[in-house]
């Protein structure tokens, strides 16, 4: 079978610009959460504090932490859950533990699910907002201190941060 040269070339450009999208796809991905709240991605700005409570509703918060298999650390909250109301501030301690001899630095991802609730949850002072090093054998608290906000839909009564 004999390929003609418009064809090739054409082949040729469309895996180029395969490619070149493939590339693309983390960037527009993550503008694409960034706009929706999909995947729970959480804005790694400092919020401004709440002036206004709802003292009508009560939501609970989980928190989860996990240590990725390449770095030796522990990580984990002081606490596994709160009920908090909407515009209300709290405090949630974190505690790592660098295990090795070494110092090492880490940076915590966080997400939210429901995904919806992500863009609701405001961090007036959080760790993962920068790179966090620890000595060797150095053990932190690593402090959260957030709210969220009262235009949380009225169906999400739970929501859970998590941080790798």
């Amino acid at each position: 079978m004999h390929l003609h040269m418009p064809l090739l070339k054409k082949l040729l450009i469309m895996c180029a610009l395969m490619f070149a999208f493939s590339f693309a796809l983390v960037p527009l991905y993550t503008v694409f959460c960034k706009l929706t709240g999909i995947n729970g991605k959480t804005s790694n700005t400092v919020a401004v504090a709440s002036t206004q409570v709802d003292e009508r509703r009560e939501i609970t918060v989980e928190f989860l932490a996990k240590v990725d298999s390449s770095i030796a650390w522990t990580f984990a909250p002081e606490v596994a859950r709160i009920n908090i109301r909407p515009g209300e501030t709290k405090v949630v301690n974190f505690r790592v533990e660098n295990l090795t001899n070494e110092a090492s630095v880490g940076t915590a991802i966080p997400s939210v699910s429901p995904g919806e609730a992500a863009k609701h949850v405001k961090k007036l002072e959080c760790f993962c907002f920068m790179r966090q090093p620890l000595s060797a054998r150095e053990t932190k608290l690593m402090r959260l201190q957030f709210y969220i906000d009262p235009a949380l839909p009225k169906h999400i009564n739970t929501l859970t941060m998590s941080y790798t």
